[in-house]
């Protein structure tokens, strides 16, 4: 029996062997277009990689994915967080949980994980290929003609693609007979033109309510930490956002009204009481020194030259209208994005193959017998924290397993 996996990455890697692990049998042969394999595994995580994460309930665990969550719950329980850390373990390699779930390797290097699924897929007999640029692949009566770019053919009884969202992956699949879900980013940063803004680059605030305001579309929101970037902002609450927004963004060509809630903890009555508190105890006060409420100083110092109060002005001498609309500033202040930026260190795609077209107990495709897929090129995509590559080793041991 003779498999070839197309694509040298998370995916490519575990799926081929897992197929070499369950059967010692088979020819497993891994072609990888790159000179250099697992190479975003390599960068991710700021280079540390970003395993997975720990949320062991299949359950719980699906409502990290904005697209696949349903196909995928099936699959957890078959392969999930918890197996990921053992089958690591197994290789000699442990795992660390960070106190917002993110699981690393111990090391704190992706290398780590690199060398360890090269020396993984040598050890059990995977047939490394590296740079050879596949161009096509052709469905013979018993088997697949795999095309390179040199004019060299390859011929295997069973097809894994793992080639992420790479055009060539896609062109395979179409042809092959699949549907493709148009591919358009995901996980990416906000660009905001305010300039007042921008010079707080650097500044944190651990807990904000996002909520993206779309033309005809079901406003979006999420919770979580967000950093104020030179181009805009950034942080994990942002990266959720912009992963469950994926294609309203993409369809709005990334233009849209953002409200942040910068205290989500506080109703804005609580809001408004804190700071008549502290109009009251300290009314000679400037207000840009003695804000009342808990949110970095420069911050505070943007939010009142927001609304047109002088740092300068003392408490007592701002009127009710002003401090309902510095309350409406901090718990619904309006921004407009006008663009995305980048996430560096991830690359997820919204879109891919159609989930309808597999079959999720396997990952054959439900069309054309002997394929299978794994990792990015379906239609799947997580937030930021582990997820993106908890999908990949599921898939792809589910598919590696299920091959032969």
């Amino acid at each position: 029996m003779k498999v070839i996996v197309i694509g040298g990455g998370a995916a490519g890697f575990f799926g081929a062997i897992a197929c070499a692990e369950y059967y010692p049998g088979t020819q497993v042969t891994l072609i990888e277009a790159g000179r250099t394999p697992l190479a975003k595994v390599l960068i991710s995580g700021g280079g540390r990689c970003n395993v997975t994460h720990a949320c062991f309930i299949p359950s719980e665990l699906v409502h990290n994915y904005p697209r696949g969550a349903k196909a995928l719950r099936g699959s957890f329980s078959r392969f999930q967080p918890q197996d990921t850390v053992a089958w690591f373990a197994s290789k000699g390699v442990r795992l660390k949980t960070e106190a917002d779930g993110r699981m690393f390797p111990i090391t704190d290097h992706s290398e780590t994980i690199v060398e360890c699924l090269i020396k993984t897929a040598a050890d059990v007999g995977v047939n490394l290929s590296l740079g050879k640029s596949v161009v096509g692949v052709e469905k013979q009566s018993q088997c697949f003609s795999v095309i390179l770019k040199s004019g060299e053919s390859l011929e295997c009884d069973r097809l894994l693609l793992a080639t992420g969202s790479s055009r060539i992956g896609y062109k395979i699949a179409e042809k092959l007979g699949h549907t493709i879900e148009a591919p358009v980013p995901s996980l990416f940063t906000f660009n905001i033109a305010d300039a007042n803004l921008r010079n707080l680059s650097g500044i944190s605030v651990s807990n904000v309510n996002l909520k993206l305001l779309l033309p005809k579309e079901t406003p979006l929101q999420q919770t979580g930490p967000l950093l104020i970037t030179h181009w805009g902002i950034s942080g994990p609450g942002v990266l959720k956002l912009s992963a469950w927004g994926a294609r309203v963004l993409h369809k709005n060509n990334y233009q849209c009204k953002l409200l942040i809630n910068w205290l989500p903890s506080l109703t804005q009555q609580q809001v408004k009481e804190q700071l008549l508190a502290v109009k009251e105890q300290w009314g000679k006060k400037a207000i840009a020194l003695h804000r009342g409420v808990d949110l970095p100083h420069r911050l505070w110092q943007y939010m009142i030259n927001r609304v047109n109060i002088n740092t300068q002005d003392r408490w007592a001498e701002i009127s009710k209208s002003k401090l309902n609309q510095l309350v409406q500033e901090i718990s619904q202040g309006e921004y407009v994005i006008n663009g995305k930026g980048v996430f560096k260190d991830e690359f997820v795609t919204c879109g891919g193959i159609n989930l309808k077209e597999v079959n999720f107990q396997t990952m054959e495709s439900k069309i054309t017998p002997g394929l299978f897929f794994a990792g990015e090129i379906l239609d799947i995509d997580g937030i930021t924290g582990g997820f993106n590559f908890q999908s990949a080793w599921t898939t792809a041991y589910i598919a590696g397993k299920s091959i032969v």
